[in-house]
């Protein structure tokens, strides 16, 4: 009996063209991303350190270490501390406050105008984190900008608000930077799910007679929700990895212990001390309670999403 031929369909050979095409890619990824996620987890478990050719296996024993051990005076608990300070001090100021500059901008009825307030706000997020800090290192300057704001605002006269000594303030002050950096960027992709939003929508409600604020409530804001979780997220992570500000302002003459986030903890355990392993521990550490909020942040969605349908 001779055998049937097999008959492809046009999309069973458009995938597996596809697959074809997407395996450079996925080589790509899997060198640079997989590999040292799994090779830094590797070196978690050994007491590997930058001067030594040798390492050898010493199983969880750097991770107790981080959590048990003050680390030379900056324990991993305070930089966890000092990371999640600075995540919620950035990340939930900047998702508010972008979006409601973006439902701005795209109330203007010229788009000249427009298009000047987008490039106003985008272009902090094109310089580099070095440049930006520099630049606020003088505007925190005892006799910067800041300081002569806050004197008039508090209607006090030559006080100095030690922007850059205070552990509160030098706090504030790295999420100030962050926040002038990075919302320019943010407020573009809320631009971009607002203007995916269909005008009839809008128009229609306008004819039943729906305020303003009832429209951006009930009609933008769901409509919004997969722009505004992927915004969310974006802007998380990014405030979770956040390094060159806290690093810039330390070796400005800033108090370390204030601003020692968990990726400054991981530069001068494994750079400047040398010790890999404990530096990858922190690592894995870090990449884990990045997964573990880019989760719950999804879930948290999804099920907001349930409960509308």
């Amino acid at each position: 009996m001779a055998k049937k031929a097999k008959v492809y369909s046009i999309e069973k050979k458009q995938a597996r063209w596809g697959f074809v095409f997407t395996i450079p890619c996925l080589i790509f990824f899997a060198v640079f991303s997989f590999y040292p996620i799994i090779n830094a987890f590797w070196t978690s478990l050994t007491n590997r350190q930058a001067i030594a050719r040798t390492s050898k296996f010493v199983g969880l024993e750097n991770y107790i270490y981080i959590f048990t051990k003050d680390n030379g005076g900056f324990p991993l608990s305070n930089s966890i501390r000092a990371t999640l300070i600075f995540t919620i001090g950035t990340f939930i100021p900047m998702i508010i406050i972008s979006l409601i500059v973006a439902v701005f901008l795209m109330q203007l009825r010229k788009d000249k105008y427009r298009g000047f307030f987008q490039l106003a706000y985008y272009t902090p997020a094109v310089l580099s984190s070095v440049v930006a800090a520099s630049i606020w290192m003088i505007i925190f300057d005892p006799r910067g900008l800041m300081n002569q704001v806050s004197n008039f605002v508090m209607h006090t006269s030559g006080v100095d608000y030690n922007w850059l000594v205070d552990s509160t303030m030098l706090q504030i002050s790295t999420m100030l930077i962050y926040f002038w950096k990075y919302i320019g960027y943010f407020v573009i992709l809320f631009i971009t799910g607002l203007a995916s939003i269909p005008s009839v929508i809008y128009e229609a409600a306008t004819v039943d007679g729906s305020s303003r604020w009832h429209t951006f409530w009930h009609i933008t804001l769901p409509l919004l929700k997969p722009t505004t979780a992927m915004v969310s997220i974006m802007a998380m992570l990014q405030c979770l990895k956040t390094f060159s500000t806290q690093y810039m302002l330390f070796q400005g003459g800033s108090s370390r212990a204030p601003i020692d986030v968990i990726t400054m903890n991981i530069y001068f355990t494994g750079i400047r001390n040398g010790r890999l392993g404990r530096a990858s521990a922190m690592s894995i550490v870090l990449f884990l309670i990045m997964l573990i909020f880019t989760y719950l942040q999804l879930v948290a969605n999804r099920s907001s999403e349930d409960v509308e349908y």
